[in-house]
């Protein structure tokens, strides 16, 4: 069971494992504490679930005999194994931890998944498998938008569409919609050849945000197939801090350097990998939460 994922509660991470053979997520019992509790810190939320299994364990509660035992990757990278809970059980520990974080923590993670990023998060776990893209035309619009429309096909009427109107986001006015077409032609052009032309490449296309919404999610895929093809590389986005990317693509509108900085520093080669994607599609979703 190598199919690794992340989910996010609060900036807390809550690793989950897919289990092919019974069809259903096996989840992190120390991230779920931690998560409830507002703990960061890793042997604080240890030393509470040993107490709290005992206690339960005494009171012959369901939740410890429905806990099983896989090897989840930890923060050093290594693969270690952990206490771990299916969703059934996710809800009958959160209701044992007498926290009033406990409720909120589990209608997250009770509905979050039928929301339109649920929905578009588990059409893009699989957009992998899908041989979508031509390797030879990765780099075109043509390209972006059928990665858009894969992940958002069916949740919004646009998907894949190139907007015709003009949007902005805080204080970023992206490209008139008047100026879009000529300009997402220039940006096709640009040449992908070595990293530094990639990044400015995937900068230029930030800063012309071809589609209404999901623009992020999508060009941070296209970016990662343009590295796979010229470089044999990808980014694994969990090297990336949240507050940190976002800063950076703002600065990229004027000063591309941060940004290259950080991509840089997070490449990878193990381009093949399954774990790198998931946890990079985890990431990259993480990024667009307010």
């Amino acid at each position: 069971m190598s199919n690794q994922s992340i989910r996010f509660y609060h900036d807390h991470e809550v690793r989950a494992i897919w289990d092919e053979e019974r069809s259903k997520s096996w989840f992190s019992v120390l991230d779920i504490v931690g998560a409830i509790n507002g703990q960061q810190d890793y042997q604080k939320s240890r030393n509470y679930w040993k107490y709290l299994k005992t206690k339960l364990k005494a009171e012959n509660n369901e939740v410890v005999s429905d806990t099983n035992q896989l090897r989840l990757t930890a923060p050093d990278g290594k693969k270690r194994l952990t206490d771990v809970l299916d969703a059934n059980g996710v809800g009958l520990l959160a209701k044992s931890i007498p926290n009033a974080k406990a409720t909120e923590f589990l209608e997250w993670f009770t509905y979050s998944d039928n929301t339109i990023d649920g929905r578009s998060k588990k059409k893009a776990y699989t957009f992998i498998e899908s041989n979508l893209v031509a390797g030879k035309d990765i780099g075109t619009v043509k390209a972006l938008q059928q990665i858009h429309a894969y992940i958002f096909g069916g949740l919004y009427d646009f998907a894949g569409k190139i907007r015709t109107k003009t949007i902005s986001k805080g204080n970023t006015l992206f490209c008139l919609a008047e100026y879009l077409p000529l300009n997402l032609k220039t940006i096709e052009q640009m040449p992908e050849n070595t990293f530094d032309e990639i990044v400015a490449k995937y900068v230029e296309m930030n800063v012309a945000h071809p589609f209404m919404e999901g623009n992020g999610r999508s060009t941070r895929i296209w970016l990662d197939l343009i590295f796979k093809k010229r470089l044999g590389m990808c980014v694994d986005w969990s090297k990336i801090d949240k507050n940190e990317y976002l800063s950076a693509m703002v600065e990229s509108q004027t000063d591309s350097s941060h940004i290259r900085s950080l991509l840089e520093q997070a490449l990878t080669n193990q381009i093949d990998d399954r774990e790198i994607f998931m946890k990079g599609i985890d990431y990259s979703y993480y990024y667009e939460q307010e």
